[in-house]
C-alpha cells in the first residue's frame, strides 16, 4: 500500500469565521494555526499546504491572561544601530489589535515558505464585519 500524497486538485478549502470575543489569545492562536495548517483534515501532510481559510473577527476583544497586557512586548529591529523598536501589548491592542492577533497566529506556523503561504489564508478584522460573506464561512466556536 502506498502513502497517499494529496494533489492540488484533491484539496478542498473551506472558510471558517472565528469570533475572538473573550477568548484567550493563545488558545485562539493554536486552534486557528491548526486549521491553517490543515491538521483537522484526514489528508494532512506536513510538507503540503492543505489548510483552510480563517477569518478572525472582533480582534480587539481578545483576552490576555496574567500581566501580559502590561509586561509583554512586541519587538522588531529596524536594521540600524539602536533601532530596536518595542511596543507593549496594552498599546498595541489599542492601536492595532489585528497585528497582535496575526503575530500570535503566524508565530505558530512553520517558519519557512510553506508557513508564509499558510499565513496568506488568514484574515483578521477589528470589528464584527468582514468582506468575505460571499464565501459562506462556517462559524467555528473556540472556548
Amino acid at each position: 500500500m502506498k502513502t497517499y500524497i494529496p494533489k492540488k486538485d484533491d484539496i478542498q478549502r473551506k472558510w471558517y469565521v472565528v469570533d475572538a470575543t473573550d477568548v484567550v489569545l493563545g488558545r485562539l492562536s493554536t486552534e486557528v494555526a491548526s486549521i491553517l495548517r490543515g491538521k483537522n483534515k484526514p489528508m494532512f501532510t506536513p510538507n503540503a499546504d492543505v489548510g483552510d481559510y480563517v477569518i478572525v473577527i472582533n480582534a480587539e476583544k481578545v483576552k490576555l491572561t496574567g500581566k501580559k497586557l502590561e509586561q509583554k512586548e512586541l519587538r522588531h529591529y529596524t536594521g540600524y544601530a539602536g533601532g530596536l523598536k518595542s511596543i507593549t501589548y496594552k498599546d498595541l491592542m489599542q492601536k492595532d489589535p489585528e497585528r497582535a492577533v496575526t503575530h500570535a497566529i503566524v508565530g505558530m506556523l512553520p517558519h519557512n515558505s510553506l508557513g508564509r503561504q499558510m499565513a496568506k489564508k488568514l484574515r483578521v478584522y477589528r470589528g464584527a464585519d468582514h468582506d468575505h460573506i460571499a464565501q459562506n464561512p462556517e462559524v467555528l466556536e473556540i472556548k
